[in-house]
Parts: C-alpha cells; structure tokens; sequence
C-alpha cells in the first residue's frame, strides 16, 4: 500500500483544518497509469492508421495546410507558420515533432510519393534540415488526393485537444498510402516497419482484389511482387518477403546499385549510384574509412561522393592497382552498410486496435474504406443535388406563374406573410418560398428559364446516376475500380528497386589480381591495353572493333613490358596498370584501352613504334632508321631503369620501326619514300650491346628515306601495302593510290643494297605517303581508328596502285 497526501495551507483555511490522506494499491496505480500512457502513444502518436497510412500528426498537417489553402497552385509559405498553426489548433506537442513529420513527407528518398512540396533545404540521409523560419512548404498535388472530398461528409470528424473546433478522425485517401509510402515507429511494447511500394503495383492489386474479392496471397503477388524504395537499390532474396506479405513480418536484404568502371585509363573504380534504404553516403564512407584504417580491408585507394542534384549519386570508390574490383565489391557488401537488412513488420490500427496486418488484410481494409468514402460521398452529392432540384422546381413554379406571383407579393403586408401565401397557393415548401422571394429579377428573362429547365434536367439525371451507385454493390465497386486506375495513370512511375531470388554464392575471387600469363597490345592510334589470359590472338590481321593492332607481345599481368620510342629510348610500362580487354570469339575492342600518354611522358613528335618484352632469351629487338640503319639490340636490359637507349642515332636521324623478333630467322624489312624495297635475313645483323649505333641496313637513293621497317616470317602467307601520294598533299587528305602485293613477289636482296622497285608512281606522284608489310589478314584504319577497307585483289611487284576513296593512317595484320 502507498499513501497519497494532499495538504492545503492558506490565512483562509480553518485552525482544525486537517489534511486528507488516500490508501491507493502502488501495483494498480501503476498499471492504470501505464495503460493509459500505452494506449495515448499507440492511438495519437505511434502507429498509422491502415486506412490512410497517416500517423495523427502527419493527417493533421496535411488537414491544416489544406485548410490554410497551400495547394500546388498557390506560393510556398514559412514552415513555421505550419508548424504553428498545427501545434495550436490540432496537435498539442512540441513544435520539433511536428516539423520533423512535415520534412519527412517533402523528402524524396524517404518517401516513395511526398506528399509535401518543400522549398529550402530539407536534409539528406547525412544531414538534418534548415531550421523552419529558413523553409517553406505547399502541398504536393498526390496530397490533393489524401484530402480530395474531405468536405463532402465523407469521413467523420472529432472534436480537437480543447474542444474548440474538430479534425477528421481519417482522411478519404484516394490512394493506398500505407503501402505506398510505408511507415515507421515504436509504440509502447510494440513497434511498426512498413516499407514503400510502387504506386501502380499497389494500385493494379487494389483493383484485382475489388473485381476479386476472394483472391489469394499468390494471386496479388503477381501485382505487388515487393516493396519499391525510393532509393531503388536491388532486393537480394524473395522468401522474407512472402513470409511478410503472408503474417505481417519478414526480412529482406537490401543491397547497393555499384558498377565497375574505369575512373581513369589506368585505374579501375566501383561506381555506387544507389544506396539502401535511409543509408547515407557519408555513413558508407565513414565504415570504409573505419575499415581500411583497421586494415579490414583493402586494395582501396580513395573514395569519393561526387553526388549532386543534376547527376543524383555517385560514390566513387577507386580500387588500388592490382586489386580485383569485383573480390572487393563482394567485401563491401559484406562489410559496409552497401547491404543492409530491413525487418518487415506491418503494425497498424484497424478500428483503434493495433494489428499485425499481410498484404491481403492491408489491401481489404483500403479498399473497404474507399467504399465507405465513395458510397457517403455518392449520398452526400445526391442529397445536395435533391436539395438544389427541390429549388429549381419551385423557381420553375414561380416563374410559370410569374403574375399571380407577383401579385401574391405585392399584396403581402411582410416577408412572412408573402412566404406563408406563396407556400398555400402553390405548394411549395418553404425553401423554395423563400428562394422565390430571394430570386433577383433578371431571373425573369427566358433564357434563364431555360437554363433553370436544363439545370433541373441534368440534376435529375445526376440524382438517377448517384442512385444506381448506392443500390447497386457491381457499380460501387467499378467506380472505386475507375477513380484508381486515374490515380495509377496520373501519378504512377516505373519501379526504382530491382527484386533478385538471390544473389547467388559468388566463386571465391582472389583479393589480389594474379600473375597470369596475357597479351600487351598496342594500336596504331596509340591506346594500349591488355586481354585477360594468354590464349593466342585469333588470326584476324589485326583486327578490332576499334583500330588495328601494331604490336602485341607477350607478358604478365604482373610484369612489364618496353615500349620503344621514335627517339631509340625503351620505357618500361607496368602490365598491371592496363585496362582489361575482355576478349570475344572473334576480336577484342580496343576502344577500351589507355592512351600512352597515361603511362609515359613523350617528348614533341616523339612516337611509341613498338613493344617489346623483358625476356632474356628472346633473339632480341630489331631497329630501323629513317637513314636506313638496322640494329638488333642484345636483350640484356638493365633492372633498376625506367627508361634507357637502345640505339645510338646520328644526328638527324630517328627509328622508323621497332619489333620483337621471335626466332631470329625473320626477314627484315625495309621500305623508303622512292617505292623501293629490301628484304633480308635477320642472320645477317650480328647483335650489338645499348649503346651501339647499328650498321647499314639499305642504301639509299639522294633524297630518300626509310618510310617502314619491319620484320616478316618467310614461312607465312604476307602481303606489302603501298600508298602512293604528292609530297604536296596535306595529311589526312584524300588523294593517291594504294596496292596491296604478295610477298613472295619481292625477292631477297643482301643486306646494304638497294632493294628492289615496289610501287610504281602515276602522274602527280613522287613519293611513298604509307607502307606496311607483315602477316596476312591486313586490316587498315583511319587516324581516328575507324576500320578502312583495303584493296582485296593484289596488283604486280612493280605495278600502279588504284584510287584511294578514304584517307589510311596505318595498316595491322595478323600477329
């Protein structure tokens, strides 16, 4: 037992005046106390309504705004004049409360419809709003649909905190806002979670469930097959969902939009466009941060949030080089809130009781109330139209009988008496007695007759309608059906949330990327790149869907290879830095790869020829120069050196053409501006050490140069490419002629000859623009990599080429 004391003292209170003690039991005190306070939180604060999915304080904004006239058609006023006008008229709590549910209703990713226009900044998932005297508001036009008839006595209102006006116990909700836009809260022992869903799914289930009331849980899933967030993302498993929509609770996994890009040429990134449900940014950011500082995780780089309101988000996550993008999207998903779990757990009150509710019971109770809003509103429109027909019939009277009407009036002593004799002598009620005397006189004319014949005609036909509705169930529920589907076609949007059965077991990635064996290719518009095992180059000359390929050599995906300059400098190059071709049944995509540029710094008209490996038991680099040198270059590279010299050039003179021989019985090859070609064995250049100089390889006529160098397998089918053209003729026009000859056609000539004669110049010719020999098929390409077609018949050794259509900037074949 506990004892309450109440003890009054005052000048006016009585010397015997004693105080009074009451004997309350603590346990039922308690009990009753706490009871009340549950049901106070659970019915006015907590947990929505199922019939319109609002909490209290969320209806009585939307009620107040519409009241105070903020439709989408009038300017946006202060935040806080709503807040204000809600807290001292309908809801008796804080102002932060209140201003918190507005701001939910106007955010976007938190709502899958707002039913707030917002003005001003009202926060993201990281960050929390402007306070109210900086925003503004206005209805969104979907919340028009959540207060649409309200003042056709289509709800029922109740008296506010101080009884000194009402405020609609439920609004008529025109959509199924429960499941569209969720709700979230925790009551006293009980809690609720319900997730957004796709307007016109919900919607299309609503009418299934009016046309089939029997319907079952399979049945409307076909329709809502899952919730649809307003942050998309993708659902990774479909059991916790059915278990949901089946007793009211389940979990699903939501997991983040990502995709592997190139973020640079020479690095990969994970690109996040689409978050979980109410997860933020800056929340991923801060776990990765947390996680790479604890060594949890690596091979990242660097992340950044490049989300803005044009573009929405983007994270960008930039993977370390040599880390596999894709072992390390699976650990963020594992590690980070990039998936996320949401518990479903559909509380609402149904006639004041909290109930867990399926899909099923959610989409009945809906729908029940749309009949209970339509039918009251179909009775309230017909008993104003009757009402308004009731009148009309009398001013018809009245002005069928305008005289003896007129006369009734002017013989009356006052209002009352002239009401009281035009209701006995034409029996009226008296309404329309009193309309009659209210009626101005331009109503007398005969077009207002008429109009009064049309408006009674069309009430009529009004009141026959409504009727039909109310007396027949069939109607009732294909006018629901109708004003639905309007909603569906207004206000519908395509679904945001990929569904997944699951996301499967990924196969075990390793972290890092290994050391297999690939291809290092270049192209003649200088993008390197390199395919994703060592299978051999399909015998295709070349050929890409983008640009030729002028040189391939083998390599690692960990090692290195060199690139040889026009300067006789070799740069060594990181394999690993490359972008990844993924290779076809026929050709990989060169489009995909890096410029040089991005791998190493170039000197002015400086130029990448060609590529060679780090192997010391290759029969070495071949080189050739514009003044007709030759040289194979020992294969012992230095280890400590970014770059080095493989040829000491005279003055003036530059390599032509650089290729890795790989049998050293090759034929080397030599073509100069004059049309004249050499070919000779590779045994017959001994190798020399860096530094040396070369020796003759072709001699050359006064005024010639070497326009290709190159090497060529005797033993396989090639061909020689020539472009004629004018010395005049600017780069990249068309002009000149082209021919495509055997191989076999030229014979070999000993090395520091002169070569014989392989292209011979028409008028306004004097000099080779273009020439190429090497493995057949030959592919040709423009300068910007676009493929060009080559002559497919073979002209003589010594013969004239035929026109060219297109201009030819470099020539591939097969490798």
């Amino acid at each position: 037992m506990a004892r309450r004391t109440t003890k009054s003292t005052g000048p006016d209170l009585p010397e015997d005046y004693e105080e009074k003690i009451v004997d309350i039991d603590v346990a039922e005190e308690m009990q009753g106390s706490f009871l009340e306070y549950a049901y106070s939180v659970i019915y006015s604060r907590a947990l929505p309504d199922a019939r319109d999915g609002l909490k209290p304080v969320h209806r009585r904004i939307l009620y107040q705004m519409n009241e105070m006239g903020l439709r989408p058609d009038r300017g946006h006023v202060k935040c806080a004049r709503v807040v204000g006008d809600v807290m001292g008229k309908l809801h008796p709590h804080g102002d932060a409360a209140i201003y918190d549910a507005l701001v939910r209703m106007a955010q976007p990713f938190a709502m899958r419809l707002p039913l707030v226009d917002g003005h001003g900044n009202f926060g993201s998932l990281d960050d929390g709003p402007a306070a109210y005297r900086y925003t503004e508001c206005r209805l969104a036009p979907p919340a028009l649909l959540m207060v649409e008839s309200i003042d056709e006595e289509t709800i029922d209102f109740a008296p506010n905190y101080d009884g000194q006006g009402t405020e609609p116990v439920v609004l008529p909700a025109a959509f199924p806002n429960l499941l569209v836009n969720g709700a979230s809260g925790i009551a006293v022992g009980m809690a609720t979670n319900i997730p957004p869903h796709n307007l016109t799914e919900v919607i299309a289930a609503c009418r299934y469930l009016i046309k089939n009331p029997h319907a079952t849980l399979d049945d409307l899933m076909r329709y809502v097959p899952g919730p649809d967030l307003p942050t998309g993302g993708k659902i990774v498993g479909l059991e916790g969902i059915r278990d949901a929509y089946e007793t009211g609770r389940g979990t699903f996994r939501i997991r983040a939009t990502a995709r592997i890009e190139n973020i640079t040429p020479r690095r990969k990134g994970i690109v996040v466009t689409e978050l979980p449900y109410n997860v933020g940014p800056e929340k991923v950011i801060s776990k990765i941060k947390e996680l790479v500082q604890g060594k949890k995780l690596q091979g990242i780089a660097d992340v950044k949030d490049l989300t803005d309101r044009q573009h929405g988000l983007r994270l960008v996550i930039e993977v370390k080089t040599g880390f596999n993008p894709e072992a390390i999207l699976e650990q963020l998903y594992k590690l980070t809130p990039m998936e996320d779990s949401f518990g479903i757990n559909n509380v609402a009150l149904v006639d004041g009781q909290p109930l867990t509710l399926g899909l099923k019971e959610m989409l009945e109770v809906y729908v029940d109330h749309r009949f209970d809003v339509v039918r009251r509103r179909c009775l309230y429109r017909r008993r104003k139209a009757e009402e308004r027909a009731h009148i009309v019939e009398g001013l018809l009277v009245a002005l069928d009988n305008i005289d003896e009407v007129v006369r009734v009036i002017r013989s009356s002593r006052d209002t009352g008496e002239a009401r009281d004799r035009l209701m006995s002598a034409f029996d009226l009620s008296e309404i329309q007695a009193q309309h009659i005397l209210d009626m101005p006189l331009r109503r007398l004319t005969s077009l207002e007759v008429t109009k009064l014949r049309e408006e009674l005609a069309e009430l009529h036909r009004t009141i026959a309608e409504l009727t039909a509705i109310l007396e027949s169930d069939e109607l009732l529920r294909k006018v629901v059906s109708d004003e639905l589907a309007q909603v569906a076609k207004k206000y519908g949007t395509p679904r945001r949330t990929v569904l997944l059965e699951s996301a499967g077991t990924p196969a075990a990635l390793p972290l890092e990327v290994p050391d297999e064996p690939c291809w290092v290719l270049l192209s003649s518009t200088g993008l390197l790149a390199r395919t994703a095992d060592a299978e051999p180059l399909p015998n295709e000359g070349g050929r890409a869907k983008h640009d030729a390929i002028v040189a391939a050599v083998r390599s690692t995906a960990r090692g290195e290879v060199l690139a040889v300059t026009s300067r006789g400098r070799a740069l060594r190059l990181p394999v690993l830095d490359m972008p990844v071709l993924p290779r076809t049944a026929t050709t990989p995509n060169l489009a995909g790869g890096a410029p040089l540029s991005e791998f190493a710094e170039l000197g002015p008209d400086e130029r990448v020829l060609g590529l060679c490996s780090l192997a010391t038991d290759s029969p070495g680099l071949a080189l050739g120069t514009r003044q007709g040198v030759v040289k194979r270059v020992t294969p012992d590279y230095p280890a400590n050196k970014e770059e080095f010299e493989v040829i000491g050039l005279r003055e003036g003179d530059e390599v032509v053409g650089a290729v890795e021989l790989r049998t050293g019985e090759e034929d080397l090859v030599f073509i100069t501006s004059n049309a004249q070609l050499l070919r000779f064995s590779a045994t017959n250049v001994r190798p020399q050490g860096r530094p040396a100089g070369g020796m003759t390889g072709i001699r050359l006529d006064e005024g010639a140069e070497v326009v290709f160098f190159g090497a060529v397998d005797p033993a396989r089918q090639s061909v020689v490419v020539t472009v004629a053209g004018s010395s005049n003729t600017l780069p990249g026009a068309n002009g000149g002629t082209i021919k495509v000859t055997d191989y076999a056609e030229y014979p070999p000539k000993g090395r520091a000859t002169g070569g014989v004669r392989c292209h011979r110049f028409l008028k306004g010719e004097d000099r080779l623009v273009l020439a190429w020999a090497g493995h057949t098929p030959a592919k040709g390409a423009a300068e910007s990599g676009v493929p060009v077609d080559l002559p497919a018949e073979l002209g003589r050794r010594d013969g004239s080429g035929q026109p060219l259509t297109e201009p030819l900037a470099a020539v591939g074949g097969a490798l």
